[in-house]
């Protein structure tokens, strides 16, 4: 098994360049499109974004999104905004624990969190400001 900081990796730059969210707004809004799967490609996931300490959603190649709702809160995880994993295998699961990565002097691991299913959605747009 290896650690991967491949889903953290833009998150630590977007986490450096927002400001971290002192109250935690609720996820954005989604429509789902088709059934909850198990697993998601590693290599298939272009982007990911913590919405919260219980939702990260995943963009994937090609357009889709994913969004995983962890069956139980995951401490930091949406302040932070940043998680690694470890798996010996190509895909991402249900079965698979995250680890919060904390930015304090460093990067250190914080609280491990198992996923829940990967719900394909289509995202509410973003209002006009």
């Amino acid at each position: 098994m290896r650690f991967s900081l491949v889903a953290a990796a833009a998150l630590v730059v977007a986490a450096t360049t927002a400001p971290p969210a002192i109250a935690m707004a609720s996820p954005p809004e989604a429509k789902v499109v088709g059934d909850a799967v198990n697993c998601v490609n590693i290599r298939s996931i272009r982007q990911t974004q913590v919405r919260d300490d219980q939702t990260i959603d995943f963009m994937m190649n090609g357009g889709k999104v994913y969004r995983n709702t962890l069956p139980n809160r995951c401490p930091q995880l949406g302040f932070e905004r940043a998680f690694g994993y470890e798996t010996s295998q190509s895909q991402l699961c249900n079965v698979d624990i995250i680890t919060v990565l904390v930015q304090a002097g460093g990067i250190r691991r914080g609280a491990s969190c198992g996923l829940g299913k990967f719900t394909p959605v289509e995202l509410a747009p973003k209002p006009k400001r």
